[in-house]
């Protein structure tokens, strides 16, 4: 036995033989934030409505920027738990908070990080769906 492998026997094995952290991890992460906002609202925010800048100012840290809030807000709208209100300003977002009865469910599923894209589609086809104010006047 040389030198050189002798040093090696208390080395770490190479990163190609070393096992691959979880690759969803960023999909982890979606549905812990998502579950956090969701056990947020419904245990500590006690107003009707709110808004994305209240999740963004007063929400849970992990989710205090604008497009994580907004994005996260969004999936919680596909799944019934926050309604889409029309708001005074184009940029203004807010939504109608919907209550539990007899508990919470879960979000953290894969299903939940699953429906994130169809989410969007489903927000967006609410907002077109919805008559602009020049045209009712």
């Amino acid at each position: 036995m040389n030198l050189f492998e002798r040093l090696n026997k208390g080395q770490p094995p190479p990163a190609e033989d070393r096992p691959k952290p979880e690759a969803n991890t960023a999909s982890s992460e979606l549905a812990r934030d998502l579950q956090k906002l969701h056990d947020w609202l419904q245990n500590d925010w006690n107003k009707p409505t709110i808004r994305a800048r209240d999740i963004c100012r007063l929400g849970p840290n992990s989710i205090r920027g604008r497009k994580r809030a907004v994005d996260l807000a969004k999936i919680l709208v596909g799944h019934g738990w926050l309604i889409p209100n029309q708001t005074r300003r184009r940029n203004m977002l807010e939504w109608r908070v919907v209550r539990g009865l007899g508990g919470h469910p879960t979000l953290a599923t894969v299903s939940t990080v699953a429906a994130a894209a169809g989410a969007d589609a489903r927000f967006a086809d609410t907002k077109s769906s919805q008559p602009s104010q020049s045209s009712q006047r």
